[in-house]
């Protein structure tokens, strides 16, 4: 699988981090940045990753800020793009299984770095449920 990562300064190193895991297991990774210590704006990469999303250059992409929260804010303006911001195992799961998620967003100053790669690891392997078609449709209808 293809997947783009981006993340502010905040997120930096834990975005270092995912990449390696995610090459470690055999992914195409495309790190879109930022690099470690650079102070930066995070629509900017927000933007570069959901870009890539939905463009068809990458299948999934994983954002990483201090909270996560303004990555996911950002990255769900983009259409198209359902960011998701987790916090654990579960709601990475469900992220995947019951929103398709396209995007999993994180916060390094709220996750330590073996939760964010298990929750990186669950939204890979859980599949969507096809049963929850109906709402994502209803989504998009409002984009």
């Amino acid at each position: 699988m293809r997947i783009a990562l981006g993340s502010d300064h905040a997120g930096a190193e834990l975005r270092l981090e995912i990449a390696a895991m995610l090459e470690e297991a055999g992914h195409d990774v495309d790190d879109l940045g930022c690099e470690p210590q650079q102070r930066v704006d995070y629509p900017k990469y927000a933007a570069a990753v959901a870009g890539a999303v939905v463009a068809g250059g990458a299948d999934r992409g994983v954002l990483v800020c201090g909270t996560g929260i303004g990555m996911s804010i950002a990255a769900n303006k983009v259409v198209g793009i359902r960011a998701a911001l987790v916090h654990d195992v579960t709601t990475a799961r469900l992220s995947s299984a019951h929103n398709n998620a396209n995007i999993l967003c994180l916060g390094a100053r709220v996750l330590g770095p073996t939760v964010a790669r298990e929750c990186v690891q669950a939204w890979l392997e859980t599949p969507f449920e096809e049963r929850h078609q109906l709402r994502l449709d209803q989504i998009a209808a409002m984009e």
